[in-house]
C-alpha cells in the first residue's frame, strides 16, 4: 500500500533544485545590502537632531536583513520538500516581508527628517 505523494519523495530535475537555490541566494544577497546598509546608517551617516537617529534607522535594516535571511532559508528548504514530494509550491512570503520591512524603515526615514532642522 501507497503513503501517497505526499510522503514519497524523489529526486527532482536538477534544473528546478538549481532555480530553486539561485532564488534563495538572491534573496540572500538582498538580505546582506540590507545589513551592509544599515551597518552603514548607524556608522557612516551624519547625526541626525534625534538622539540615537542613526541607529534608529540603522538597526531596523539589519534585523529586516536577517530576517529575510532565515526566511529565506525556510521557504527555500520548504520548496525543495515539496519538490521532492511532488506538490505544489508553497507561496513565497518574502515579497510581503520586504515590502512591508522597506516600507517600515521609510517611515523611520520620513519621521526622522521631519524632526530634522526646520
Amino acid at each position: 500500500m501507497s503513503d501517497g505523494p505526499s510522503t514519497c519523495e524523489v529526486e527532482p530535475d536538477v534544473r528546478f533544485t538549481y532555480a530553486n537555490e539561485r532564488t534563495f541566494l538572491a534573496w540572500n544577497r538582498t538580505a546582506l545590502a540590507l545589513i551592509a546598509t544599515g551597518v552603514a546608517a548607524t556608522q557612516l551617516l551624519p547625526e541626525f537632531h534625534v538622539a540615537g537617529g542613526r541607529r534608529i534607522l540603522g538597526l531596523p535594516m539589519i534585523a529586516l536583513g536577517a530576517l529575510v535571511s532565515l526566511t529565506s532559508f525556510l521557504h527555500w528548504k520548504a520548496n525543495q520538500r515539496a519538490m521532492r514530494r511532488g506538490l505544489a509550491l508553497p507561496r513565497s512570503p518574502m515579497p510581503l516581508v520586504l515590502a512591508i520591512g522597506i516600507g517600515l524603515v521609510a517611515i523611520i526615514a520620513v519621521v526622522l527628517a521631519v524632526l530634522g532642522p526646520g
